[in-house]
């Protein structure tokens, strides 16, 4: 265990009153890496409503799972970890009782959190992915419901309520109009939420994202990854009143991926959404992957680090990790500049994001790199980026290593996600990438040695006189599909020579 003094890794496990789970980082970063992440359903607060006290069974499942979880995490070598214990812990009358034996089984501090403090974290979380996020958020678990007042980034106003699933299915005694009255005049004392009136809600834990991935399977939506997945109000609304009239027999008929011990308290998660949905009155609801145990990670980071880009740092850590002779993303991005003249912060930011992830698949087989690169950034699990930006990201890896826009299915769904303007872009984009590399090999200093220039009709690449030897029949035809994609012709230029027309 004396490795785990001087590790880099950071744990953190959080004790709902549905499920407990152990999340391990690669790092205290920006943008940490998940390096092992599991969850177990113990019902900690199951009977909680009526009983006051946790759940027997639950209690014990719970002991034993977080003792297992503390061993994993120390023979992993993490560095330090956190326990955090919520709703059901903070509000059941023997909950110090489990919080001790806890310490003693596990000789591991454990902190209760307040419900000032768990909205806190989960709104940390939303804010580490989406830093600008306004509107509300809300993080439905077990045992209760932490809404938080999102201004640009800032929070504001806070309140928790007593509105989980377990919850909420125990104090109405299963009737559906006394459960829709009791959120409802629940929510009717939060004068705050209409601030999110035609903005967006932000939606966080695990029933919510049930209810995100039910209602992917359902549209047939080309991308199953939660982050950032974007519903309107009125259609979610509709759904939701679907899923709270469904039977666990319909729930299971409707998805194969939400798992059983959850479909039973699915229309109550349905329930809540619909009632503040209907009473914030957003334009949207966002779904995030990131929540308090982000928000912990976040917590701990300094304000110069909070202030980084999600998307930019977790681009430039995995082209750090991946690369083969340095990180070359910023060099790509300012050497194709040119190309790109008067675009907006927001496409420079997406072009710069691509140029951190054009080399990402150099160690697959040349036949699989395009798509292994467009899957595999599709489905990374990194904030800052909503659903067409990934496609776009995709889009552009794959051009990058296929050379070509392909009609067939090798994009995954991601052609559906962009207009046809953003294609073209993100192609342009790939082929860059590609140009770059072949003319480098991959070395920033070697793409140091040359510049690109575009104008009315021509597309040069400029080369000093000694580098001559930098050509080659693969570069030249990578820039003349450049030069195609821009609509321009091909010229490359050697120590002020043209050397290629």
């Amino acid at each position: 265990m004396a490795a785990a003094a001087q590790s880099g890794r950071i744990g953190v496990i959080d004790v709902g009153s549905n499920s407990i789970r152990l999340v391990v980082y690669d790092r205290l970063a920006r943008a940490p890496q998940p390096i092992f992440n599991e969850r177990v359903l113990c019902g900690l607060g199951r009977g909680l409503a009526r009983t006051g006290r946790l759940h027997p069974d639950g209690r014990e499942r719970a002991l034993e799972n977080i003792a297992r979880f503390v061993v994993l995490a120390r023979h992993m070598g993490v560095g330090r970890l956190d326990i955090l214990a919520t709703a059901a812990v903070r509000d059941a009358s023997d909950g110090s009782k489990f919080v001790a034996e806890l310490e003693r089984r596990c000789r591991s501090p454990v902190r209760v959190l307040s419900g000032q403090e768990e909205a806190r974290l989960s709104a940390l979380g939303v804010l580490s992915g989406l830093p600008t996020a306004d509107g509300a958020m809300g993080d439905l678990g077990g045992g209760s419901l932490e809404l938080v007042e999102l201004r640009a980034g800032a929070i504001g106003h806070n309140d928790t309520l007593p509105l989980g699933p377990l919850r909420l299915m125990e104090a109405s005694d299963g009737e559906a109009k006394k459960s829709r009255d009791f959120v409802q005049k629940s929510l009717d004392k939060l004068n705050w939420l209409s601030y999110c009136r035609n903005r967006s809600f932000f939606a966080v834990g695990g029933a919510w994202r049930a209810i995100a991935r039910l209602h992917m399977e359902q549209t047939r939506y080309p991308l199953h990854v939660i982050h950032h997945y974007r519903v309107a109000r009125e259609p979610m609304i509709e759904f939701c009143r679907l899923i709270t009239g469904q039977s666990r027999k319909s729930l299971e008929a409707m998805s194969t991926s939400v798992s059983r011990k959850r479909l039973e308290t699915l229309p109550y998660a349905a329930l809540v959404l619909h009632r503040v949905l209907r009473t914030a009155n957003p334009g949207q609801v966002v779904f995030s992957a990131l929540g308090i145990r982000e928000g912990q990670i976040f917590n701990l980071l300094s304000e110069a680090a909070r202030r980084e880009d999600p998307l930019i740092a977790a681009t430039a850590e995995l082209a750090r990790a991946d690369g083969r002779f340095g990180p070359i993303g910023d060099e790509l991005h300012r050497w194709m500049a040119p190309l790109f003249g008067h675009e907006s912060e927001a496409n420079a930011r997406l072009r710069r994001a691509a140029c951190h992830l054009g080399d990402i698949a150099w160690r697959e087989h040349p036949d699989y790199r395009a798509e292994h690169a467009c899957l595999r950034i599709l489905r990374m699990p990194i904030g800052g980026i909503d659903h067409p930006s990934r496609a776009f990201l995709a889009v552009a890896a794959y051009v990058r290593y296929d050379g070509r826009l392909t009609d067939s299915g090798s994009l995954f769904g991601a052609r559906g996600l962009l207009e046809a303007g953003e294609i073209e872009r993100a192609a342009r984009i790939g082929h860059a990438i590609r140009v770059g590399i072949a003319v480098s090999g991959g070395v920033p200093a070697l793409l140091r040695r040359t510049s690109l220039n575009l104008d009315s009709s021509r597309l040069t690449l400029q080369l000093p006189g000694n580098a001559a030897n930098l050509l080659g029949e693969q570069m030249e035809r990578r820039f003349e599909a450049l030069a195609s994609a821009l609509d321009r012709k091909a010229s490359i230029s050697v120590g002020g020579k043209t050397a290629k027309r």
